[in-house]
Parts: structure tokens; C-alpha cells; sequence
């Protein structure tokens, strides 16, 4: 692939993250929190941790993980309604690719029967808030994992590597990295590509928006992404890296 010099609205080129930095704790109570901040969407990350594991979990000797995702009211332009006794099908979607997302590189033996609770609360939407709450819940559970070092409840860190996202997209036949909103709802393809900083791909998700694409199609997406996600790993270290 070769990228294009043709610049965006906000100036970045296709192949550009947007601007990413991380805000520590603006919650005291949880193990570890952050706010991720990709452009103009934010998400709050929290990790909870609790004894025990699901019904079905209990006696091997395993922990679990679990996701939750939500849309707050007022992150969006009209405001979103609380999602209450009834989740929404792109909600519960999401909250289970963050799980898997994040399961992946958490080893459950060393963690033993005790469960991870990740909280992603979207504080502001401008589209890539599934990708963002991957990328910050996974620096957020790396923190609390030190946490339970520090305190002597866990040997050494059970994270065996690390778990970026990003959305890559075809917007009037560019393909572009990392996209705002203003571009989200125009693209003919949108693809979330989740992957380790081994450079495996832990899922990929793409849909034909518009119009069906190639398998050439594909491959320039990936290898739009792939450095891109190479990017936020290094991002992540650096935040991690704030907290000594």
C-alpha cells in the first residue's frame, strides 16, 4: 500500500492515529481507572476485582473476566437513554469483544478463582469507542494486576502480552486509519481489527456498508492497521510508564 498525501479534515494523514493520551484514577475506589482519550472520544476504564468466579468456573482452579460497556447519556449529540433492565444488541456485542479482547493474553490459572471486572463507560462518542475501550482496559488491567502484586496476591503479572484496536475504513475509496465519526458514517467499509503486540490478530470485525469489498481490499486495511496498533502498544507502555 502506499499512502496517500492527501490530508483529512483535521489534517492527519490516512495513515495517522489520532491524538491519544490517558488520564490516571479519576475514580479513587476501584483498583485501577483511566480515562482514554483517541480524538474527541473518551472512555472511562475501571478494573474491580472480586473473589470467586462464576457458577460454572467454581473448582478448577481458574479466574474469569468480564466486560461491560456503556454509552452515557449526553456522549453523544442527542442524548442516549440509560440502557437499564434491557441491553441493546450492539451493547452486549461490545462488551463481549472487550472480554474476549482482553481474556486472550490473561492468564486464568495464575490468577486463581477470582474475577476481573472491567467497567468502559463512554464519556464522548466521535466514533472508535469499541476499539478505544480495548486499548485503555487494557492499561487499566495491567495496572491493577501490579496493584495485586504490590499487595501479594498475585506471584508475578499474568498478562502475557498486550491487546490494542483500531478501526480502519474505506471512506470514498481512501482507505483511512483511525476514524472520527465524520468519516465513520461515510464509509463504505468498516473494519475493527484487535491485535497483540506479537502482531496476531485476536478478531476482526468488517462490514460492507455500502458496498461489498475485495480481498485486495482487505489486505490494504490490514496493512493499514497493522502499524497503526504497533503505535497504540507503544502508547500504552508510555502510559503505563507515567505511573512509575
Amino acid at each position: 500500500m502506499h499512502p496517500s498525501t492527501k490530508t483529512r479534515l483535521n489534517g492527519r494523514l490516512p495513515e495517522a492515529l489520532r491524538p491519544f493520551q490517558v488520564q490516571w484514577d479519576p475514580m479513587g475506589f476501584s483498583l485501577s481507572s483511566l480515562i482514554v482519550q483517541t480524538g474527541f472520544t473518551s472512555v472511562l476504564c475501571s478494573v474491580c476485582v472480586e473473589e470467586g468466579v462464576p457458577t460454572w468456573r467454581k473448582g478448577s482452579g481458574k479466574g474469569w473476566l468480564s466486560a461491560e460497556y456503556r454509552l452515557l447519556p449526553g456522549s453523544t449529540p442527542k442524548r442516549h437513554s440509560r440502557e437499564l433492565s434491557k441491553l441493546s444488541g450492539r451493547t452486549q456485542e461490545i462488551q463481549r469483544l472487550i472480554g474476549r479482547s482482553l481474556r486472550a493474553v490473561l492468564d486464568m490459572e495464575l490468577i486463581g478463582e477470582r474475577t476481573f471486572l472491567i467497567d468502559c463507560d463512554v464519556i464522548q462518542a466521535d466514533a472508535g469507542t469499541r476499539t478505544a475501550a480495548i486499548t485503555g482496559s487494557w492499561i487499566a488491567l495491567h495496572r491493577a494486576c501490579s496493584c495485586l502484586i504490590d499487595r501479594g496476591d498475585l506471584p508475578r503479572q499474568p498478562l502475557r502480552g498486550q491487546v490494542a484496536a483500531v478501526s480502519v475504513g474505506l471512506v470514498e475509496g481512501q482507505p483511512l486509519l483511525d476514524l472520527d465519526y465524520s468519516e465513520d458514517s461515510r464509509a463504505d467499509v468498516d473494519l475493527n481489527v484487535v491485535m497483540d503486540d506479537a502482531g496476531r490478530f485476536l478478531e476482526l470485525q468488517g462490514n460492507a456498508e455500502r458496498a461489498p469489498f475485495s480481498r485486495h481490499n482487505l489486505n490494504t486495511l490490514l496493512d493499514l492497521a497493522e502499524p497503526g496498533l504497533q503505535g497504540l502498544h507503544v502508547a500504552q507502555i508510555s502510559a503505563l510508564s507515567q505511573k512509575g
